[in-house]
């Protein structure tokens, strides 16, 4: 059965599918990453809109047949959900993120309302009815890491602790200084915003997990070899600097300790920027990136927005630190002479 769609979400765009798709009724064994057409039922006046692979932003209405992917997710201040375990016309399901992820919602944040509600219609395939799934169109995926290019890590304590500014302001001063740059979103749910925004302030190249054909990180039990291969991909474009953005906390259900865990890219590490909003998630990020043998470079986020932050930071534990919405250009100093010091004992 063919299905005439309204608005695709973003993380069906690796497939370039057209808006006309051809669906199977029912799949007994769905994967994350699958796409589906499926109904609004209800509409979300805080979480209502949808975004295109474009990158705009639309709202959903009731009845508006959407194209998302199966996926999970495990966000502390926004939706948890799952693949189900078997999917077929009719089921209800929910949206779980703006990207277009769609799966069984187990709760939210109480900021939030409850997730828009999905009514199944079909599930996509291909011309012999093979499930459409976004791997079918993803980077290969590497065990080793092969680029030499220097690469700035942001992580953080958390969602919404200042990553992603602190990420786009680092790429910002690097493009400014005349360097080409890569930026990287290495884990988190699939959404164009952030790696657009990269672009926005002057990545010349830009990917992330959702290129390797994942919907999200939840569960994935290879994703240093995700984050090899898109190092890999972006330096094989011969870039001065990549900067990687690692989304949610170095706790948390994305993997994030994962990726860090892994001593190949540790040692590829040339600075680490870590983002926190509060004393507590400084002192907790400086304890447990040390136990996984990490040294902060730099502290950033919220926490530095007020000189009190930055004087904690320095007082208690003699790191610098840096607010990439005051002083971009100056957090942009301190990291890259640790990347000049690296190159020197290199």
């Amino acid at each position: 059965m063919f299905v005439e769609i309204d608005k695709m979400g973003s993380a069906t765009s690796p497939l370039n599918t057209e808006k006309r798709i051809c669906t199977v009724a029912s799949n007994e064994q769905p994967r994350s990453g699958d796409v589906v057409a499926v109904r609004a039922l209800t509409e979300s006046s805080t979480y209502g809109n949808i975004e295109l692979p474009s990158g705009r932003l639309a709202k959903i209405n009731r009845g508006d047949v959407l194209l998302g992917v199966l996926g999970k997710r495990r966000a502390l201040k926004g939706f948890v959900g799952d693949v189900p375990a078997s999917i077929k016309s009719g089921d209800r399901l929910h949206l779980l993120n703006m990207g277009g992820v769609i799966g069984e919602c187990t709760g939210h944040h109480s900021s939030l309302s409850d997730a828009i509600e999905l009514e199944v219609i079909g599930i996509g395939c291909d011309e012999i009815g093979m499930p459409l799934n976004i791997g079918d169109n993803s980077i290969e995926v590497d065990d080793a890491l092969q680029t030499s290019t220097p690469i700035i890590v942001v992580a953080g304590s958390c969602m919404n602790s200042g990553k992603t500014v602190a990420a786009i302001e680092l790429i910002r001063q690097a493009a400014n200084a005349g360097l080409k740059v890569a930026g990287l979103k290495l884990t988190g749910i699939a959404c164009l915003r952030d790696t657009l925004n990269m672009q926005d302030h002057g990545a010349f190249v830009t990917a992330s997990f959702l290129d390797c054909g994942l919907p999200s990180t939840v569960d994935c039990d290879n994703l240093s070899s995700v984050a090899k291969s898109l190092f890999n991909h972006t330096g094989a474009l011969e870039p001065d600097l990549i900067v990687a953005e690692l989304g949610d906390g170095i706790i948390g259900g994305y993997g994030v300790d994962q990726i860090l865990a892994d001593e190949e890219i540790k040692k590829a590490i040339g600075s680490l920027v870590f983002c926190a909003s509060d004393y507590v998630g400084v002192v907790g990020g400086v304890s447990t990136l040390r136990s996984m043998g990490i040294e902060i470079d730099v502290v950033a986020g919220s926490v530095t927005d007020s000189q009190m932050g930055e004087d904690f930071v320095r007082t208690n534990f003699g790191l610098e630190a840096g607010n990439a919405r005051r002083d971009g250009k100056r957090l942009f100093e301190i990291v890259s002479k640790k990347l000049k010091a690296e190159a020197v004992a290199a």
